[in-house]
């Protein structure tokens, strides 16, 4: 451990710590539209939002959907990529 030497100031903590940084929880965006169906004829109106600049499928904990609907997103993305609309 290395000890300051003698006159040197103190430094200060700062109050709050690591949690101020605190980001508001995510909301399912499909959820809160009441969407019933992911239709993957749906690419250019909502579904290129879902996929990286590489054309990979973001993750949950990035876009905020829920557990059902990222699995029908992936299934929707995927006949897309099938059908060509999406790369």
């Amino acid at each position: 451990m290395q000890r300051r030497p003698e006159g040197a100031p103190r430094r200060e903590r700062r109050e709050g710590g690591r949690g101020e940084r605190t980001s508001r929880r995510k909301i399912c965006q499909f959820c809160h539209d009441h969407v019933r169906e992911i239709d993957y004829k749906d690419a250019n109106r909502f579904l290129k939002r879902y996929i990286s600049d590489r054309g990979k499928i973001e993750p949950r904990r990035k876009t905020g959907t829920c557990a059902k609907h990222q699995r029908r997103l992936s299934v929707a993305l995927k006949e897309a990529r099938h059908m060509a609309l999406l790369p």
